[in-house]
């Protein structure tokens, strides 16, 4: 399986780690490449946009001229910023509606603890998009264990693709949303 992790800004290493340690937890034979230019995209089965600045990463995409090319890749995860790439507002690849920095500026990052679809983890919530909306075809994995039961995590399957939105940043202390992420690549 050939995973690219869109190496334009943002947590790019940490996502590297994080698939590398996936693949070997789940005994996966995984090429691993940085994608910043049309032909990296050549022969990936899977594409991970990290988190960053969603304007800037926007401005690099189209800088580049890799649009169609993010939009032609059956399985996408996109955490933080990559999950608001996902949204109906850019790619609109997910039917889901995203409030960028809804929970405040860098200085107002947080940790907290997520009831995911796994049990509960720890989420790091860094200028972190809100989910506000979603439509009937996605499934949430990942909410807060507050009596609100905030959106953190969805997913979506379609049309032979299978995409996942966090707003947090599972690549800095986990690598579960990475497994099941391949796994679902594999199906």
């Amino acid at each position: 399986m050939k995973i690219g992790i869109l190496a334009l800004q943002g947590d790019v290493i940490e996502h590297l780690n994080a698939v590398k340690k996936a693949s070997v937890k789940l005994k996966i034979k995984c090429e691993i490449v940085e994608v910043r230019i049309k032909k990296d995209f050549e022969g990936l089965d899977a594409l991970i946009i990290p988190g960053g600045e969603s304007t800037t990463l926007m401005k690099l995409i189209e800088r580049e001229g890799i649009a169609v090319e993010i939009k032609n890749i059956k399985n996408i995860f996109g955490t933080c910023a990559g999950a608001i790439l996902l949204s109906k507002s850019h790619f609109n690849l997910m039917d889901i509606e995203v409030k960028r920095n809804a929970y405040g500026s860098q200085i107002d990052s947080f940790e907290e603890k997520i009831d995911s679809k796994f049990g509960e983890i720890g989420g790091i919530f860094i200028r972190a998009p809100r989910i506000v909306g979603i439509g009937s075809n996605v499934d949430i994995i990942a909410k807060s264990l507050d009596k609100h039961r905030e959106i953190f995590g969805v997913e979506q399957k379609k049309d032979g693709r299978f995409y996942i939105a966090l707003s947090f940043h599972p690549e800095l202390n986990s690598t579960r949303f990475h497994e099941y992420f391949l796994e679902q690549c594999l199906r």
